[in-house]
């Protein structure tokens, strides 16, 4: 294994620890950067859905004291329940259509063309949104209900489309409904734990074919790199988004979209 395949394991890597939890797409980027630097690995689309694991693991450790409640208090009446219940009814939507039309979406949507509209078209709807949202009303994660928590779950479903953002898509829903930004961010990066888990052992399954022991270094790099780094970016997230807000991964969607959209015209 040479080192500018570590280099690029490493590259892609960071860059899915960046994006993963931001509403700026990490398969969009993933997709993108492969073009720029010819990501060759064990397969692209194996190592994409194994480093997706160590931004899993990431959010797993930043809510553990959470996870752990709804683990000890879900069985019983209380907030926890609740929690719970919400997090799956916002689940089911993805599991059923994701399941159902994985292949066609895979096939049909995986390209860099469709990733730089769905980039532009994702970031004037957050600019928008931002600047018109109701007034939030709920202000925290115990205060969303069934009937919201359904419907953050079919807004995670428009995800599937690469460049559109799992956690843009969740949070943009949310702050539709009148949930604060806060309780916004922390709803989608919890749903993204069983979100996540299914797709990546789903894909991983479709891709068995594909599945062997080379290329374990540059799965082990990737792995770590999108670990460490998106601790990092959940943990600085869930302090500043109150005050900071979703606009300027709006104009940066619109900004990489376009600018990638020329890249690839000119060739």
């Amino acid at each position: 294994m040479d080192a500018s395949a570590l280099l690029s394991a490493l590259l892609m890597g960071i860059v899915e620890g960046l994006t993963e939890f931001l509403p700026i797409s990490s398969t969009g980027h993933l997709i993108l950067l492969g073009e720029l630097i010819g990501f060759e690995g064990p397969t692209s689309t194996t190592f994409k859905i194994a480093i997706q694991l160590g931004a899993i693991l990431a959010v797993v450790v930043v809510f553990w004291r959470t996870l752990l409640d709804l683990a000890l208090r879900a069985w019983r009446p209380g907030p926890e329940r609740f929690y719970a219940i919400n997090i799956l009814l916002a689940f089911l939507p993805a599991m059923v259509i994701g399941a159902t039309f994985y292949k066609v979406i895979h096939d049909a949507l995986f390209d860099p063309y469709v990733v730089c509209a769905a980039l532009i078209v994702g970031g004037v709807a957050i600019i928008a949104i931002e600047r018109w949202r109701p007034d939030a009303s709920i202000r925290s994660v115990a205060e969303i209900g069934p009937l919201a928590a359904l419907l953050i779950g079919f807004g995670q479903v428009l995800a599937m489309i690469p460049g559109t953002s799992r956690s843009g898509a969740t949070i943009i829903t949310a702050l539709l409904l009148g949930v604060e930004r806060r309780a916004a961010a922390e709803f989608s990066f919890v749903l993204a734990i069983p979100t996540m888990f299914a797709a990546t052992v789903y894909a991983l399954y479709k891709a068995r074919n594909d599945l062997d022991m080379s290329g374990m270094a540059q799965i082990g790099v990737g792995f770590v790199a999108a670990f460490v780094v998106a601790l990092l970016v959940v943990r600085w997230l869930m302090r500043v988004i109150a005050r900071i807000g979703f606009t300027p991964f709006g104009w940066y969607r619109i900004a990489l979209g376009t600018v990638m959209l020329a890249v690839l015209t000119l060739g």
